[in-house]
């Protein structure tokens, strides 16, 4: 049986619906669901003149593998209305709650990978209602231990801490911390990629992995500390090191993956090269979610003028998660 994808449709006002909708046009060796109102993707359809046969489906169904011109949609409640661009804090609870049925469709066996669409976090927020992003989100409802990693052109970037200021960085870089990340990192390197002893570059927290400690003492007191024990557990990690050299060709084509101390300390040059092409993908939960890795384009919502790549990386790295087979790049 090819694998069960779930789709979630995203922030209303975005381009999460347009990008559904416009998946639509592509074949895919896997069932595709979107979750999400079918009234909503009919009139973005409309809107950007993609003709779009949506099929009903009730969760569980077994739609056959993704064919252009129609789209298994599984409805979710109404969406109190928008227009493409105009955000609303009304709608924050029906994104959320798309999330959240789609995690626990698949929690509970029904799909065999969840894909997001971009969500807006600020008006989420505005609605009174405290969001970080899909990453926490996502394990307060399934549990695990997440880890947020983003993969592009060959390489892989993960992220000892994610959605935090900062300011907030240094306190939380501990032992604890960098110790469950290193773990999760290493053991879906090897569940979910088939790497049977995956190599780690990691990151320093400061300008020249600290200098010796004259410019930060992280490096000493908590980062080597850290690998030097999971070596001896059998880890193969290399670190810390300067994440301003750490990314050359020369260092990526030994690794597999790269642990980034924080946010835009690894994205960025992941970003740079493979933007539209890259998956962002969440390690350490007992689903598997992977996702676009751009925002909601508020400006290019209900114009056809996007670019559908990320979500067709997202769907083919879901597929190979799902199946422990290597699929071809659509």
């Amino acid at each position: 049986m090819p694998p069960r994808l779930l789709l979630t449709s995203g922030e209303p006002a975005g381009i999460g619906p347009d990008l559904c909708v416009l998946l639509s046009r592509r074949p895919f060796p896997c069932g595709i669901t979107v979750l999400g109102d079918p009234d909503l993707l009919e009139s973005r359809a409309r809107l950007l003149g993609v003709p779009i046969e949506l099929r009903r489906v009730v969760s569980g169904d077994v739609v056959p593998p993704h064919e252009p011109g129609v789209l298994h949609v599984l409805p979710t409640r109404r969406q109190p209305g928008t227009a493409p661009g105009k955000l609303d804090p009304a709608n924050a609870a029906y994104v959320l709650e798309t999330i959240a049925d789609g995690a626990r469709a698949c929690l509970a066996g029904h799909y065999d990978a969840l894909v997001t669409a971009p969500v807006q976090k600020s008006v989420i927020n505005e609605a009174g209602i405290a969001f970080t992003g899909h990453t926490e989100f996502i394990a307060g409802i399934t549990g695990g231990s997440p880890v947020m990693m983003l993969a592009a052109e060959g390489f892989r970037v993960a992220l000892a801490t994610t959605h935090l200021p900062l300011a907030e960085v240094s306190r939380a870089i501990t032992v604890e911390r960098l110790t469950g990340v290193l773990g999760v990192l290493h053991e879906d390197l090897v569940r979910r990629f088939g790497f049977p002893r995956p190599r780690i570059l990691v990151c320093g927290l400061n300008p020249h992995a600290g200098e010796g400690g004259h410019l930060g003492g992280e490096e000493i007191t908590v980062i080597e500390p850290v690998l030097a024990r999971l070596r001896q557990e059998g880890m193969d990690l290399t670190g810390p090191l300067p994440a301003d050299t750490l990314f050359l060709p020369h260092n990526l084509d030994r690794a597999d993956a790269v642990l980034a101390m924080y946010h835009d300390q690894g994205l960025p040059v992941l970003k740079y090269a493979g933007f539209s092409r890259a998956v962002n993908i969440t390690l350490g939960l007992p689903i598997i979610r992977t996702s676009v890795d751009h925002g909601t384009a508020l400006d290019r919502a209900g114009t056809g003028q996007i670019d559908t790549g990320s979500l067709e990386e997202a769907v083919r790295v879901a597929m190979e998660m799902a199946t422990g087979r290597p699929t071809e790049p659509p």
